[in-house]
Formats: structure tokens, C-alpha cells, sequence
């Protein structure tokens, strides 16, 4: 396989149930067409209902919506509940929908808005899901970070949800340096039970996608300005989380990334996170202190 990894490496996927959250648009709506593409049932598990019959329509195959928002717990319950009943069997989630530099807000179960939908939902749904994915061979886990995680690159326990000082850049690099520790630990917990499940991370680099809508007026000005130098479209800023999803040589607890200078563009490759997502005790830290704010155990 050369090192120029597109769609066309994927292996066919018929017979496969794909799972993609915030898959109406953007980087979740280029993965879920690509798995579609190769022939894999793929559930768009959206917020906005009407949008992802839209963009089942425009994808195509054998693709269903499921309603999932991931800053409502008794949403992700719901979702789950129902992603169980429809599929007792689960090869792949894609833990990607997301939000970016948000004003200061908070869910509807009271965390930071970041925190909550990018990393609580996510854990929560996976958590939730775990049986069905358990009960397929060689299924994975795939989560989105960003090369934000690198923002501060340190889990704030003493001050979690930003009560006492608010940074949307802050609050958005520790969620996504949250997606990675729960990436790491997962694949850590799977492996100690001897699953046949993996938990992957990717990041899309610098991805020309609706997510930056809610960044200050003067960061959009920049980016509107440098974005045809410096991001790539939706399509590469998906191969990653596909590469992770579908190449038979991923192993589990590695990380995707673009391969271009920086990790801003280029085809998926391997490669590392900050040092501090590889702090094996604040790891098991935030896998408690998220079993506790989600009330999700995962089977053991």
C-alpha cells in the first residue's frame, strides 16, 4: 500500500453497521458516504433530524438517521437504547460530531458545553454501546481529536467545567486532549479483557468545515483569508478517521493524522499525541471522574 492512503484503500464493508455522530455535514457526512460508498449500513446519528435525512438522501445506499444530541444525556440514553434494539451487532463507531470556541455555555446536564458534547457525550454513548460492539468481531472505536488538544494540554480537575475563568480555546483544547486520554484508556480496558474491539483516534488537521462558525469575528476575518493556504477539504480532512475505521493494519490505541507539515493537509498517516495524553493517571482520573459525571459504567 503506497503512502498515499485515499477511499480507494478501504476494504468493502457490505455487510458491516457503521455508526458516525454529526454525520450531516461536514467531516461526519464525507466519512459516512465513504463507508456507504464501500457498501457498509451506516446510521447518521444527528441532532438535527430533518438535515440528516438531507444528507442521507444525498448519500445514498443503505443509510438510516438515527436523533442523537450529545449535550442531553437523556438524548444519548435514548439514542443508545435504540442503536441497541435496531443492531445487536455494531462493527463501528465514529465518535466525530463536535463543537469549537463556543461562548460560554453548558449543557443541558450543567458541563461546559466543550467538555460535554465533544468528550461526556461521546464517553456516555460508547459506554452505552459497548455490548453491541462487543458482540462484533474486529469492531472499532473511532474519535476524533484535533491538533488543538495541544491548547494547554492538561485536563483542568481542579477547575472542570471553567466556573471559575472562561477560554473558548481553552475549554476546546481540553475536550479534545479528553477525547484522546478516553481513546487510550478504552483501548487499555479492551485489551486487558481480551476484546476483539479496538479504540482508534484521528484528526482531520486543518479541515475547511462549518466547525470554526462559532470562533471570534477576527479569527474567522483570518481564517476566511489564509484558509486556501492552510486547510484542506472536508473529503481529506476525513481520510484519517477513515484510515482509522477501515485499514486492516490499524492497531489499536494508535492515533491518525493528515501527513503533510504540521499535520495541517496531506494523506492520513500515523502519528503522536502531546505528552501529556500519554499521562497513564490523569487517563484513569478522567475515566472516573466522567463514569461519575455521566452515570455510564462500561461493562467490565
Amino acid at each position: 500500500m503506497g503512502t498515499n492512503w485515499t477511499t480507494r484503500e478501504i476494504p468493502d464493508q457490505h455487510g458491516r453497521v457503521a455508526v458516525v455522530t454529526g454525520a450531516n455535514t461536514g467531516l461526519g457526512l464525507e466519512t459516512a458516504g465513504a463507508l456507504a460508498d464501500r457498501g457498509a449500513a451506516v446510521v447518521l446519528a444527528v441532532r438535527d433530524v430533518a438535515k440528516g435525512r438531507a444528507a442521507a438522501a444525498r448519500i445514498g445506499g443503505d443509510v438510516t438517521v438515527r436523533e442523537l444530541d450529545l449535550s442531553s444525556l437523556e438524548s444519548v440514553r435514548a439514542a443508545a437504547a435504540a442503536l441497541r434494539q435496531a443492531h445487536p451487532r455494531i462493527d463501528l463507531l465514529v465518535n466525530n460530531a463536535g463543537v469549537m470556541f463556543t461562548p460560554k455555555q453548558t449543557t443541558r446536564d450543567g458541563f461546559e458545553l466543550q467538555l460535554g458534547t465533544n468528550h461526556l457525550g461521546h464517553f456516555a454513548l460508547t459506554g452505552l454501546l459497548l455490548e453491541p460492539l462487543l458482540a462484533a468481531p474486529g469492531s472499532r472505536v473511532v474519535t476524533v481529536s484535533s491538533t488543538g488538544h495541544r491548547i494547554r494540554a492538561a485536563i483542568r480537575f481542579e477547575d472542570l467545567q471553567w466556573e471559575r475563568s472562561y477560554s473558548r480555546a481553552g475549554a476546546y483544547g481540553q475536550s479534545k486532549l479528553a477525547n484522546l486520554m478516553f481513546t487510550y484508556e478504552l483501548q487499555r480496558r479492551l485489551a486487558a479483557r481480551g476484546a476483539g474491539t479496538v479504540a482508534v483516534a484521528a484528526h482531520p488537521g486543518a479541515s475547511n468545515t462549518e466547525l470554526v462558525r462559532n470562533s471570534p469575528a477576527a479569527l474567522r476575518a483570518v481564517s476566511d483569508r489564509l484558509s486556501p493556504l492552510l486547510t484542506q477539504s472536508a473529503a481529506m480532512g476525513a481520510l484519517p478517521t477513515l484510515r482509522a475505521a477501515t485499514d486492516p493494519a490499524v492497531l489499536g490505541g494508535q492515533y491518525y493524522g493528515p501527513g503533510g507539515r504540521g499535520e495541517l493537509r496531506g494523506h492520513p498517516r500515523l502519528v503522536t499525541s502531546s505528552p501529556g495524553s500519554y499521562d497513564l493517571a490523569a487517563q484513569r482520573r478522567l475515566w472516573a471522574v466522567s463514569e461519575d459525571l455521566t452515570g455510564v459504567r462500561f461493562p467490565r
